[in-house]
């Protein structure tokens, strides 16, 4: 069985699918340390990394999921998990020696998400990153495809990785696609509904631009998410994960 420490036996994968999400390994192992990042940059996921708890406190604003061992030099985890989720509120994942179940007990009660003892698979953690992460999602008000992902909660967005930004009415309008994916909208029902979100009037040549700027941003030759049925709307064609 593939153990943490096995890094030898990682192998890059240069096709792997782009996960839109960011995980901070907190981990005063080197060696560990750089493995994951490794193997989890080499699923698709952005990582960034930190030795410590002061530079954890650094990394934090660009993190969505947190793996924190317990035993850091300059803070215990267990504290360090209740400032995570005071200050951000995102999963945290811990990957630490203890195994005493008086441990694995604090570190549920401080708010983790998962506690995980060394040494582990792997191919166990991927799975249970994954799984917090789709619980994560599913709490707070996000799309994510794979390659389009948008936060309608924190009002971020970002394809294949890069940020990009929507303007209030052009994020009212992808959440009224995205909620209403394989139906076809017309453009009055489309009108009614922007009006109902903010009582702004929408005319048609608005919605029209609005339309066709999210397509700018969002829609390549390969990628085609609002398509349009002539003479009747628009349908959302984009699969969520």
């Amino acid at each position: 069985m593939q153990k943490y420490y096995n890094i030898s036996a990682i192998k890059y994968k240069k096709e792997s699918k782009i996960n839109m999400f960011t995980i901070l390994i907190i981990e005063d192992d080197n060696a560990l340390r750089s493995g994951l990042e490794f193997d989890l940059t080499a699923e698709g996921y952005s990582v960034v990394s930190a030795e410590n708890g002061r530079a954890a406190r650094d990394c934090l604003a660009d993190a969505d999921i947190a793996l924190l061992d317990v035993n850091l030099p300059d803070i215990e985890g267990y504290e360090l998990c209740r400032e995570i989720k005071n200050k951000k509120n995102i999963p945290v994942i811990f990957l630490t020696c203890r195994d005493m179940e008086m441990d694995e007990l604090k570190g549920f009660v401080c708010g983790a998400d998962d506690y995980i003892t060394k040494p582990f698979s792997l191919s166990v953690l991927r799975k249970r990153i994954a799984a917090v992460l789709r619980r994560s999602v599913t709490l707070r008000d996000v799309y994510s495809d794979g390659s389009l992902t948008v936060d309608f909660t924190k009002l971020t967005a970002s394809v294949c990785g890069k940020s990009i930004a929507f303007t209030p009415t052009e994020y009212r309008l992808l959440k009224i696609f995205t909620s209403s994916k394989g139906a076809v909208l017309t453009r009055q029902v489309l009108l009614e509904k922007l009006w109902d979100c903010k009582e702004n009037f929408v005319d048609e040549h608005t919605l029209t631009v609005n339309i066709n700027r999210i397509r700018g941003k969002i829609e390549d030759e390969n990628r085609k998410y609002i398509k349009t049925v002539y003479g009747i709307g628009y349908i959302w064609s984009g699969e969520q994960q």
